[in-house]
């Protein structure tokens, strides 16, 4: 099984589309229904203060698919969000055509069964939005399912994104759409980039129908408190496509990368949440009353 490693294999310098991949990973069992082919795309433009992945923050430079603010519409990224002298120069990514990565991932078909498939996370899938729409175009035309984890940050409904986002809805089945924080200035001070948009985006895949499984970090002193559990709880209630909601507890593991990378880790000082901690957010989020999910376990 292949987890979180970078593959190094040449590539190919005439290729029409090309995507960046950090790594992939064959067996996964909780990003989605049924087994999962794992696919972590390089580059991120937000900078959450819990990443356990800063290694793939860095965005690709390649000058035949080069991905840039004004073809993602994301040149509203926030002034505010760190930069440092080596970020992310550890990282480690391979440029496939959406034909070699969809090859790679088919090799593991036999496995996706109970609704198993392909998963795309990152770093941020929607910053090579054309690459992952002509990907999972390949995928849906064997009638594998599809799933895109994303946070949400690169949506507008402003053109050229808009008109390509609409074309990726019609090859994805599934969206695990991560809520960091429910405050737009909390949300600005944890990510470095508001949350208007992204709650605009959970409100238009509601207007769509489009399934999606919703995943909230639970940081204690952060987003746990009851007022924005309650005002998290109201908006997800108002959705009308919400098939699972998880509360994921807030850990440690990526500090290694921080530290590898030269960036000072900005919560050194919060432990993760408590059994009760958790109990008490799934409770008041009433995480056991989404219940889609089950249907494709």
């Amino acid at each position: 099984m292949l987890s979180h490693v970078p593959v190094m294999r040449m590539y190919s310098t005439d290729s029409p589309l090309l995507g960046a991949v950090h790594s992939t990973e064959s067996f996964g069992a909780v990003d989605g229904p049924g087994v999962r082919f794992l696919i972590f795309f390089q580059g991120c433009p937000m900078r959450c203060q819990f990443c356990h992945n800063p290694d793939t923050w860095q965005l690709p430079n390649d000058p035949q698919n080069p991905i840039t603010s004004h073809d993602t519409g994301t040149d509203n990224l926030s002034p505010q969000i760190p930069k440092y002298a080596n970020d992310g120069k550890c990282s480690s990514y391979t440029f496939y055509t959406p034909q070699e990565l969809y090859s790679l991932a088919k090799r593991y078909r036999s496995y996706w069964k109970n609704g198993g498939g392909i998963t795309v996370s990152g770093g941020e899938p929607l910053l090579q939005i054309d690459f992952l729409t002509e990907f999972f175009r390949l995928a849906k035309s064997e009638q594998v399912h599809t799933a895109l984890d994303t946070s949400g940050h690169p949506f507008t409904r402003q053109q050229p994104f808009w008109g390509k986002f609409e074309q990726l809805m019609k090859y994805t089945d599934l969206i695990l759409l991560d809520l960091k924080h429910i405050d737009p200035k909390c949300h600005q001070k944890l990510t470095g980039h508001s949350n208007e948009n992204i709650l605009d985006l959970a409100q238009h895949l509601s207007e769509i129908g489009k399934p999606i499984w919703i995943r909230h970090v639970l940081v204690p002193g952060i987003n746990d408190s009851l007022e924005y559990l309650s005002r998290l709880d109201h908006f997800v209630s108002s959705l009308k496509n919400v098939e699972r909601l998880e509360v994921l507890p807030y850990h440690t593991h990526g500090v290694p990368k921080w530290k590898a990378l030269g960036i000072p880790y900005p919560l050194e000082d919060i432990n993760p949440p408590t059994k009760e901690q958790l109990t008490l957010a799934n409770q008041l989020l009433h995480t056991d009353s989404y219940t889609g999910y089950q249907k494709l376990l």
